[in-house]
């Protein structure tokens, strides 16, 4: 098995309140993440038609069985349990009884913030790290693997063509999971749109363009967007203010929570698809602000992913602060650098009133270089950064 970077954070939390949430996408380990955490506590899936229908029908005598605790995975498959469960945990505060597990983020949390504020630590669990890979030596043998393929656990587990997985994925999961909440009808509508957002990793987000695309509204585009965020499929990274110039652009950039989906959704099926492609230097930046995400979210970290850009096109691909310290990190793909990939980063220093930044350059290269005007971290290296955040 290879082990999870939020594992220690998530024993901890198993300590300090009576029941643990664990949220992420689809396939993200998160069952198998709950069931090492609870042990010997039984199991249950919300997803069994039998079982949801005993938790909806019966709540107590279904939370009644567990009288020790138990892994209750997809739990937001039954909204109605949860005012059950405070019921269950205020009656008996020992720590660490529950552990339960969901993929739809608007459904747990409102229910979670309505009924069991207080008594539910939340983490968030995502596809694999490539420091987990490296560590249990299963690590993608090249960057465009990396790219082409993603790191979604059951590629890394299992004997599974990436591509076949992916398109299973995409047919399972986003075209009924996520077509089923929205209600859509038109799936090739649906399916346009989520080549179109694929087609803009690491842009500004730009919903009136992306609706006349689709052929969709705007207001359908957001709220298709907005249940994409919900399934922890896309995230938005929003830009860094601070005491910035008031130039500074508000409009969020897009994202897929892995590399390989997106490429998946744009039409490449290998990893020879992805060097000549004209979307690789976004799907490096996407992986790379996946990265620091992935990093963030398994300290149980509630910091965030910015970038900063202004209106005359200074740009630096994230920002991530730590106390009163700024990372700002630049995310070139090239296997060379060149001097000009720091330009952005020198602007941003110039800019910024405090004293405390540490700029870094990721890019597709091999060899981890000091510089002055930055430390370079080849992508095989990302643990370097991840280490100093």
């Amino acid at each position: 098995m290879i082990e999870r970077r939020l594992l220690p954070v998530a024993r901890a939390a198993l300590q300090g309140f009576p029941a643990l949430a664990i949220t992420g996408p689809r396939q993200s380990g998160k069952t198998t993440l709950a069931k090492q955490l609870g042990g010997t506590k039984p199991y249950a899936s919300l997803e069994d038609p039998d079982t949801r229908q005993f938790a909806e029908s019966d709540p107590r005598g279904f939370l009644g069985q567990f009288q020790d605790g138990a892994v209750l995975d997809e739990v937001q498959r039954c909204p109605s349990i949860f005012s059950y469960l405070q019921g269950v945990l205020d009656s008996d505060r020992r720590m660490g009884r529950f552990i339960l597990t969901g993929s739809k983020q608007f459904g747990l949390v409102e229910a979670i913030t309505q009924s069991l504020a207080g008594r539910v630590a939340m983490l968030n669990l995502l596809p694999f790290s490539l420091p987990e890979l490296q560590a249990a030596d299963r690590a993608p043998k090249d960057l465009d693997s990396l790219l082409a393929n993603g790191l979604f656990p059951p590629l890394y587990d299992r004997a599974v063509d990436p591509a076949s997985w992916i398109k299973s994925y995409v047919s399972t999961y986003l075209e009924r999971d996520v077509r089923h909440s929205l209600k859509v009808q038109d799936l090739a509508s649906f399916q346009r749109f989520l080549q179109l957002c694929a087609g803009r990793v690491g842009q500004l987000v730009n919903l009136s363009s992306l609706a006349a695309d689709a052929g969709i509204s705007r207001p359908t585009a957001e709220a298709w967007l907005s249940v994409l965020q919900a399934s922890f499929l896309v995230f938005q990274v929003r830009p860094h203010f601070g005491n910035l110039s008031k130039r500074i652009i508000k409009t969020p950039k897009l994202y897929f929570c892995d590399p390989g989906l997106a490429s998946w959704l744009v039409g490449i099926r290998e990893p020879g698809h992805v060097m000549a492609h004209p979307l690789r230097g976004g799907l490096f930046e996407n992986w790379v602000i996946s990265e620091l995400i992935k990093e963030l979210a398994n300290r149980g970290d509630v910091s965030s992913v910015y970038f900063w850009r202004d209106k005359d096109g200074h740009e630096v691909d994230a920002v991530v602060e730590r106390g009163t310290t700024w990372h700002g990190i630049e995310i070139k793909a090239g296997k060379t650098v060149a001097t000009d990939f720091f330009e952005g980063l020198d602007f941003w220093r110039s800019q910024s009133p405090k004293a405390d930044l540490r700029p870094w350059l990721v890019y597709g290269g091999d060899v981890a270089q000091t510089r002055e005007r930055g430390g370079v971290v080849p992508w095989t290296g990302i643990r370097q950064l991840l280490d100093a955040l």
